[in-house]
This record gives structure tokens, sequence and C-alpha cells, in this order.
């Protein structure tokens, strides 16, 4: 089980992933020059649950990222009688300690994938991590999906050779609209209810997949954020972005998580993008 100690370690982690990755974002709009946008700035902005814990939500509205979200939360508390069930270990005893970072980007260039990244710990009367990323183009590049894959199998085979192929095959399932019969993106990696007794192994992972993303993302945007874009690449993004609304309204098992504990909706939500289109 999870020890205090190493509690305070999983959330000070998480406070300092959001740190750096909330700095390398604002690096690029630093670096990205237009005459009619001024580069963006991530505004915080903290919150506390009723029934305990609390988080502290980044948000950024930019040149290079029309919105970027990167939240941490460590909450605790009661499942609710309805929800006890769905969650491993919860049915004879409700109580729950979660911590963790969660972060979506949608960026103003259509060339310039969204992404969805984030990873967490659990504690009822079990413990696990969690998390994963996926990476949602409107317009693919072959060299793009290539290396972004690539930095998450190398993150991988730190823990276990034998988790990429796996956590690539749950993501390509997991973010699927089967309503629409197509994928959200082209996939990355999820993960869920990762125990192999040894925390410190799960968790030198869970870093891992943090610091792929720092290592990639900002990669892929400078790659692409000076491509010249057109109205009907901007209305290609906002069809495209209505397909995550529908997946993260629907069927997102975080977004469910969140809500049921009693989250803060706003952060919840922050997944959303600010613009979007249904044809």
């Amino acid at each position: 089980m999870t020890t205090l100690e190493q509690k305070q370690t999983l959330t000070e982690w998480f406070q300092s992933l959001q740190k750096r990755i909330c700095g390398a974002l604002e690096e690029i709009e630093q670096e990205f020059q237009h005459a009619a946008i001024l580069p963006g700035h991530f505004e915080f902005k903290s919150w506390e649950r009723d029934e305990g814990g609390g988080g502290t939500m980044g948000i950024m509205h930019g040149a290079v990222f029309e919105k970027a979200g990167v939240n941490v939360s460590t909450v605790h508390g009661e499942f609710s009688p309805e929800f006890r069930a769905r969650i491993p270990g919860a049915a004879d005893d409700p109580r729950f300690w979660a911590s963790g970072l969660s972060l979506v980007i949608h960026p103003m260039n259509p060339y310039v994938p969204a992404i969805h990244m984030n990873t967490r710990h659990i504690v009822t009367t079990r413990s696990w991590f969690g998390g994963g990323s996926d990476l949602t183009p409107t317009f693919e590049f072959a060299e793009d999906t290539k290396s972004f894959h690539q930095a998450f199998k190398d993150a991988c085979d730190l823990h276990d050779p034998t988790d990429y192929p796996r956590f690539k095959q749950w993501c390509d399932e997991y973010f699927y609209l089967p309503h629409r019969g197509e994928a959200r993106g082209i996939g990355g990696i999820f993960y869920d209810n990762l125990d192999t007794n040894d925390f410190d192994h799960d968790f030198m992972f869970t870093k891992a997949v943090g610091e792929a993303f720092l290592k990639i993302y900002p990669d892929l945007v400078r790659r692409r954020m000076n491509t010249p874009w057109t109205d009907e690449g901007k209305q290609k993004q906002y069809v495209k972005r209505g397909r995550y609304v529908e997946f993260n309204l629907m069927y997102d098992r975080g977004t469910l998580f969140g809500l049921k504990t009693g989250g803060n909706v706003e952060a919840i939500l922050m997944s959303l993008p600010p613009m979007a289109s249904w044809p």
C-alpha cells in the first residue's frame, strides 16, 4: 500500500511536472512571432474540494496554443455508493486518495497536432498507476506519427519491453468513437491498474511518460507551427475538435471519475476546445 511518504513524493512530482510543461509551452510562445497575437502565458487558479484535497489549474490562450490546459490535483474522500463497484478495491471500503496531472492542448495552427496526456496514482484498498498520451492531428504527417510513437515506446521499454505493444493496443481501443466507427487520433499509449508490487519501478515508468511528453511534443510543435494554413484547414480542425468533444463527454473515464468524485468542473472540462464545429 502507498505510504504517506510516497504520496508526498507523488504530489511533488506532479506539481513539478506541471511547472516544467508550462514553462516549455511558454518558451514556444515566445519563439513564435505573430504581429497580431501576443505570446501567451499560463494563468493559474487553485481550487479546493469540499470532501478533501484540491488542485491547481493552468490555462493559456496564445498565438501558438489556442488553448492549453495543464492541471494537477490531489484529492481524497469516499466514493459515492453507485460508483464504488466500478473502482478496484472500493467495494468494501469507499475511501480513496488520488493524485495526478492531466493536460490537453488545442493548437491554433491546424497543422500542429492536438495532444492529451495524463499520469495518476490512485489508492483504495489497492493502489495503482494509470495514464498515457495520444496525439490527434488534423493533418497527419508520417514522420510525426513515427516520432511520437517512438518517444513513448522508449518510455515503455524502460519499464518492460512488453509494455508498448499492449499499451498501444489499449490506446487504440480506448480512444475510439464507436458511434462513428473511427479513432479519435493516431493513438499513443494508455495504461491503467498498473501495480507490479514495485512502487519505485512503476513510478519510474510514470515519470518516463511525463518526460516523453516533454521530449516529443515541443519538437512536433516547432516542426509545424510556421506552416501556412487556410480557412479551409481551420474548418477541418474545428470538425476534428468536434470529434474530440464527443469522445470526452461520452466515453472518457477521466471525465467521469472527476465528475463522480466531486472534482472541480471547470478543471475537468478544461479538455474541451475553445471552438469546434459539426458539419
